[in-house]
């Protein structure tokens, strides 16, 4: 028991034990949790309650502002409620695929809740991630508000995008629909035998391995992520890109080994008019040194808040 929870008891007490009867409804209640999850499926509990909020018999929760709110509604997108998902991932063969397989798992449980809600998108989806305190794991979770359009019926595939509803509702107006989100990951390791990287009696001198070694990393991640963007629109605005490389001192009879991994998220979008657009998925990244304008003006959609550590990406 913690400190907190000691000095909570101390003053209100424990918490009152459950009878029998509310013992067996929760057991029951994880049991359909987790029946559900295996079969990707939307809890009984979490289904009832979007479906009443959606019919008006609960009221609404929503993500967005006032403003955000009004402006909506004038453009006839209603909300229906907040719907959120997770995913606690082991990854303990590969930070990098594990972090992929995280968010896709998640995506897939926000769009389920989507559908159940019968909604038409989710706008204002934020993207959060918790390194856990259980070795190679990190939890993945998303939440965002679950809207309608006048007009249109509930989609099974409901549209996920990390835009505000504000922004949303510009790009609308600009003939560009937000569709999706792509992910592209990618991670491998280089071992100098000829010792190519060691160059410190050189002076200002490019290490052409290690310039090598980090394009092939991010060319993949980004061929991954057009890959994941395929089917869904015709461009990605690539709004986390995080980077990371490991020096690993040379052991007996082994070379200095690198380790390079690359992740970059991206909001597909699908530009119907105006200026025509390759077939060929076009891409956006911001590698500039410094502040960037794509990691810092919507900071709540930035998974990846820092690049120096594995922590609240």
């Amino acid at each position: 028991m913690g400190l907190l929870d000691w000095l909570r008891n101390a003053a209100v007490g424990p918490p009152p034990a459950l009878s029998p009867q509310e013992q067996e409804a929760a057991l029951r209640r994880q049991a359909d949790i987790m029946v559900s999850l295996r079969a990707g499926q939307v809890p009984s509990v979490v289904r009832e309650r979007l479906e009443a909020s959606r019919q008006g018999r609960l009221p609404w929760i929503a993500t967005l502002t006032p403003a955000e709110l009004l402006l909506a509604r004038s453009h006839g997108i209603r909300p229906i409620g907040a719907v959120s998902a997770t995913c606690w991932m082991h990854y303990g063969w590969s930070w990098t695929l594990g972090h992929s397989q995280g968010w896709e798992a998640a995506l897939q449980r926000l769009r389920a809740e989507a559908v159940a809600a019968g909604a038409n998108a989710v706008l204002d989806v934020k993207m959060r991630s918790i390194a856990l305190g259980v070795e190679n794991s990190m939890d993945f979770s998303l939440v965002g508000t679950a809207v309608r359009i006048d007009g249109l019926p509930p989609s099974p595939e409901p549209v996920i995008a990390t835009v505000p509803a504000l922004e949303f509702v510009k790009l609308i107006d600009a003939d560009v629909v937000p569709t999706g989100i792509a992910i592209g990951a990618h991670y491998d390791w280089l071992n100098d035998w000829r010792g190519s990287t060691d160059l410190r009696w050189m002076g200002n001198i490019e290490s052409g391995a290690l310039t090598r070694h980090w394009e092939a990393v991010r060319r993949q991640a980004h061929a991954r992520l057009r890959q994941s963007a395929q089917g869904q629109g015709n461009g990605v605005l690539a709004h986390v890109n995080f980077s990371q490389m490991f020096e690993f001192g040379e052991r007996e009879n082994q070379p200095r080994r690198y380790l390079a991994r690359h992740i970059v998220v991206a909001t597909v979008v699908d530009a119907r008019r105006g200026v025509p657009v390759p077939h060929d998925i076009q891409m956006v990244v911001d590698l500039r040194d410094g502040i960037s304008p794509l990691l810092n003006t919507t900071k709540h959609h930035q998974a990846y808040q820092q690049n120096d550590e594995d922590g609240p990406i």
